[in-house]
């Protein structure tokens, strides 16, 4: 038996298919809902799944208002962010987060809770901060993305 007839592929940058996915959060759990979501960047589904490349799918999030916290983390968990300056500490809970995502002055697709969560479970890296660009997160059931013919998926089918 020749040795070398055995070779492992490894995708390149080119051979790699991105699809766009939407995902309905509605009266989805928060983190069980990001822990899927972040598979689907990763690109864990995919056969041709490669560790140090940026393989997954770009992600559309609607109806992210209605995501749901268990218990009282919603106005108990609390998260911590550091400006650099002293006394710089900043809070902010899951319901500040969520109202802040409202503003108008924050870019469309960029939600603040999701990302905090999101930032989170993926690598901490540029290969993580590349990935969190592929997520775009909506309020309400409509989004601007229709040009990419983003086909919807059951987020509870996945495993």
């Amino acid at each position: 038996m020749d040795t070398l007839s055995y070779k492992t592929l490894t995708p390149s940058a080119k051979s790699v298919e991105k699809e766009w996915v939407v995902i309905d959060a509605t009266d989805q759990v928060l983190g069980r809902l990001c822990a899927k979501v972040a598979k689907i960047l990763r690109g864990k589904y995919k056969p041709s799944y490669s560790p140090n490349m940026e393989c997954g799918d770009n992600v559309i999030i609607i109806n992210a208002d209605k995501v749901v916290l268990t218990g009282k983390k919603m106005t108990d968990r609390e998260y911590l962010s550091y400006t650099g300056y002293p006394g710089g500490q900043r809070v902010a809970t899951p319901e500040v987060l969520m109202k802040k995502s409202f503003n108008k002055h924050l870019h469309p697709g960029m939600h603040p809770l999701y990302i905090k969560v999101m930032k989170g479970m993926l690598p901490k890296n540029r290969l993580g901060r590349r990935l969190i660009e592929n997520m775009h997160v909506y309020n309400g059931p409509s989004h601007p993305h229709e040009a990419q013919n983003p086909k919807v998926i059951d987020i509870n089918k996945l495993k």
